[in-house]
């Protein structure tokens, strides 16, 4: 793993991110590595936690968070790539973004205003045997005259109680830039990838 995602890891967990979230009471795991969790593992996870993720990132005032499940999702599964405090991430894409989302290029990206992207994420709890809800990561791209500063990108995250995360948003931007080809988009890993590759 690069430095500069270590150092977004670090500045994730500073912010209390990585220990925060709601335990799952009824998803468990018997797992003692969470990186060995298998597939079938995960997707039993996600299929225990997806309705009270869905109601968790709802239950406030933020609009992604209470219509992103309408969107097109872009992973067969939740993933594990080491980023967002070592989550599992399932990223959906708005009808503005998704066309150019889903082609996956590695150079020229260029995401049109308007795109949003939304990362569901959870967390397992090997000591304690449980899923935990993490937050709802937001990229949206409102172009460089309304974020000079992020390349056009603002972020948020909505906490798994409804509430909006506060953060700087160079934070997350520090991270992202590592991608700057892609338009500082990080994809879903290749194995759950839904739709073309490049």
């Amino acid at each position: 793993m690069s430095n500069s995602r270590w150092l977004c890891i670090a500045a994730l967990t500073g912010l209390g991110l990585s220990a925060g979230g709601a335990l799952a009471a009824d998803c468990t795991t018997t797992a003692t590595d969470k990186t060995a969790i298998d597939e079938a593992g995960i997707v039993a996870l996600y299929d225990c936690l997806k309705d009270a993720m869905a109601a968790a990132y709802a239950s406030g005032d933020n609009a992604v968070g209470k219509e992103f499940r309408s969107w097109t999702v872009t992973g067969t599964r939740p993933g594990f790539a080491g980023t967002h405090s070592d989550r599992f991430l399932l990223t959906w894409a708005n009808p503005v973004a998704v066309e150019q989302y889903m082609k996956y290029a590695s150079e020229g990206v260029e995401m049109p205003v308007g795109s949003i992207l939304a990362k569901e994420s959870f967390d397992v709890s090997v000591k304690k045997g449980k899923a935990v809800l993490g937050p709802l990561f937001i990229m949206t791209k409102v172009g460089t005259d309304k974020a000079p500063d992020t390349d056009g990108w603002l972020y948020e995250a909505v906490q798994p109680d409804g509430k909006m995360m506060k953060f700087p948003q160079a934070m997350c931007h520090d991270c992202h830039v590592a991608w700057e080809a892609q338009d500082e988009l990080s994809y879903p890993l290749e194995e759950v990838r839904i739709g073309a590759s490049n």
